[in-house]
């Protein structure tokens, strides 16, 4: 492993905490992550100035792009747009430069085909203290790696809930008071447009109160295009729940352990997938994912850990390196790795890849 890049962090990833309206704790992260947020609008242009000759689009005309989802948002979902708007206000940046952040994926058109993301989950069936947990690799570009943080929202009108995010986007791999998690993974379906986009259904969920609720907000009509989310319930109940623009699929396991990655499962689904062939790692990950999880019933935070830090396919593996010697639009790595346990509620996170960073402690009584 000697080819590994160093990147270790002395410091934990910093934690906020905001509450009051949609807007208002909006504006309470724009203030406190002002930097971060001006940073990953400045890591936006850049790419989107680097591929611009693949994508035919400027950054002037990616922030039009962007704009054009805006209104799918307000119909549906107000409250979430309230934030962005409050989280502009903040950080004293321009809503359409945020809204390219925060939509980006269908701006570029999935042009970045990272590959992106490990989620996996056991419930008391496969611990050995019977406790319910989730764990994700967030797989992305290194670039907004050093503006990560953790938000702890106590918003008037739906769920508290405790997430990881970074820079200007909103919150969405998290946990919440009513005992729902979710961790995303991007997928590539053939049948995108302009709609709700992925990040706003996403943080939909973190405000669900019950399972049924989190996984229709999944599924909202209008929606640009999807993800899989990884949804947990600390009943032990776990769904992945692969999402495109026109279609979805529900996939449950009697095994107690769930994993995804990048790739669709289902057979429904695989058949709106882009570029199949290009998705070779996600296929991998998965395989050696569901190969550890199996390997024992008495699953805990410290072996969960060890699977978030596999490195069988390097530089693609569970644990990302896949940054060195690439083009700006291939780069990724996992910038960050976090392991939920929502019996006990509370979350431990690594900044950085887990193979050089400790996991330290989130402990927040919601």
């Amino acid at each position: 492993m000697s080819d590994i890049n160093p990147i270790t962090h002395t410091k934990s990833v910093p934690l906020l905490s905001v509450k009051g309206t949609h807007t208002s704790i909006g504006q309470q992260i724009g203030e406190a992550q002002k930097q971060a947020i001006r940073n990953s609008i400045e890591n936006a242009r850049v790419l989107i100035e680097a591929i611009q000759d693949d994508l035919h689009l400027s950054w002037e005309g990616a922030q039009t792009q962007a704009s054009k989802y805006m209104p799918f948002v307000q119909e549906r979902y107000p409250q979430y747009l309230d934030e962005l708007y409050g989280m502009a206000n903040g950080a004293d940046v321009n809503i359409n430069e945020l809204a390219v952040v925060n939509f980006l994926e269908g701006v570029t058109v999935d042009a970045l085909h990272l590959t992106k993301c490990t989620s996996l989950s056991v419930n008391e069936q496969n611990t050995a203290n019977n406790h319910v947990l989730i764990a994700h690799n967030e797989d992305w570009l290194p670039d907004d790696e050093p503006d990560l943080y953790v938000v702890h929202v106590k918003v008037e009108d739906e769920p508290e809930f405790i997430a990881m995010t970074y820079g200007g986007l909103l919150p969405n791999i998290g946990f919440n008071e009513c005992g729902i998690a979710q961790c995303c993974d991007t997928v590539y379906p053939q049948d995108t447009r302009i709609g709700i986009p992925r990040v706003i259904v996403s943080r939909a969920v973190l405000g669900a109160k019950t399972i049924s609720e989190a996984i229709r907000r999944t599924i909202i009509p209008l929606r640009a295009a999807g993800y899989n989310h990884l949804i947990a319930h600390e009943s032990g109940e776990m769904y992945n729940v692969e999402v495109s623009a026109h279609n979805f699929d529900i996939l449950y396991s009697t095994e107690g352990y769930l994993a995804h990655t990048n790739n669709y499962l289902s057979q429904k689904m695989k058949a709106l997938e882009d570029h199949s062939d290009e998705l070779i790692h996600t296929r991998i990950r998965y395989f050696r994912a569901l190969h550890l999880l199996g390997k024992t019933k008495q699953h805990s935070i410290e072996t969960l850990e060890e699977i978030l830090k596999d490195h069988v396919n390097f530089p693609d593996s569970i644990c990302n390196h896949s940054f060195i010697d690439k083009k700006p639009m291939d780069r990724e790595k996992t910038i960050t790795s976090l392991i939920i346990d929502l019996t006990s509620r509370k979350m431990k996170l690594a900044w950085g890849n887990p193979c050089l960073n400790q996991y330290q402690d989130y402990e927040v009584a919601i």
